[in-house]
């Protein structure tokens, strides 16, 4: 379907194709028949590729900038760790895919097998799919409207060939738009395990997670729960705590008291974490020690133990 005018009805509603709102789109004809409330063939599809993935994750936050990505790519690198586990990381922040980079991926193009595109794997038991492997340069402007990137989002989680995998990690872009709801949809028969919410301490962050919350609630998206990213800048030196984000209204732990929703952990900043995704290293490995390194072990650790607290099922969230 193209583009919908502002005041649609939806096509499950009495009112498709037939409401005020619907004179001059070019879905009108197809709304009234009732052929446009038919769900996604797609879906299905999807739900049969996604049986050989035991764990689905999305990474969601409400700002840009405040670490998403950054997260995502440690995540997979942390679990991935465990040689016996097989992980998947696809981003879909169509628009700003920085995935290839932050995982040492730049340049790496995807192929096509008899059974779809094959991820481009960093180790044996992690790879990666996005579409910043699909341009000729990292410097491309991806210009879509909402029916393309959806499209591109459909394509990646029905074609790619991820064969057997224990966690599927979701990058997305910020805010609540086509992409997160495409994911949703998507993935609505196939059982998502739930949504790790990132943000920082200050207010005008936390601002856009209880709408990123309250998105989740809206769509039936389980919230695993959310990571305070950049919480406090602990010098190596002397060990002293500072606030380079005041929290002036408690941070993402009193919210997460008033939303009744788990806080997973808090990251300190540190700089070494920007240097290991320019060079597309795990921070992890690079520096074993740091406080950060032992906040995100920690924060994994709590999202296995809810992904095995939560076995698969089949879900109906809304979009499906």
């Amino acid at each position: 379907m193209e583009e919908v005018p502002q005041g649609c009805p939806g096509t499950g509603s009495a009112q498709a194709g037939r409401g005020a709102s619907c004179q001059g789109c070019p879905n009108q004809r197809l709304c009234a028949s009732g052929a446009g409330a038919a769900p996604d063939p797609a879906i299905e599809e999807i739900k049969e590729k996604m049986k050989t993935v035991k764990h689905k994750i999305l990474v969601l936050s409400g700002k840009g900038g405040v670490g998403k990505s950054t997260f995502s790519a440690h995540l997979a690198h942390g679990l991935a760790e465990d040689e016996n586990t097989q992980v998947a990381l696809l981003d879909i922040d169509i628009c700003g895919p920085s995935i290839p980079k932050i995982m040492g991926l730049e340049g790496e193009q995807v192929h096509q097998s008899g059974s779809g595109w094959s991820p481009v794997f960093v180790e044996d038991n992690l790879g990666v799919m996005s579409v910043g492997f699909l341009l000729s340069s990292p410097d491309d402007a991806v210009i879509w409207r909402g029916p393309k990137k959806n499209g591109m989002i459909k394509q990646f989680l029905r074609d790619v060939d991820w064969g057997e995998v224990d966690y599927l990690i979701v990058d997305t872009p910020p805010g609540t738009s086509d992409e997160h709801l495409s994911a949703v949809q998507y993935l609505s028969a196939a059982h998502i395990d739930g949504a790790v919410i990132i943000t920082t301490p200050q207010e005008v962050s936390l601002q856009d997670v209880r709408k990123e919350i309250n998105f989740c609630h809206k769509v039936k998206l389980p919230v695993i729960g959310v990571v305070e990213n950049m919480s406090v800048f602990i010098c190596p030196q002397c060990k002293k705590e500072s606030q380079i984000f005041p929290p002036t209204t408690g941070g993402a732990e009193v919210m997460c008291q008033d939303l009744k929703i788990p806080l997973l952990g808090k990251v300190p900043l540190d700089p070494h974490i920007g240097k290991s995704c320019d060079k597309g290293q795990s921070f992890l490995t690079d520096a074993p020690d740091s406080p950060a390194t032992l906040a995100y072990r920690s924060i994994i650790k709590r999202i296995q133990e809810f992904c095995g607290h939560h076995p698969p099922k089949e879900e109906h969230l809304i979009g499906s």
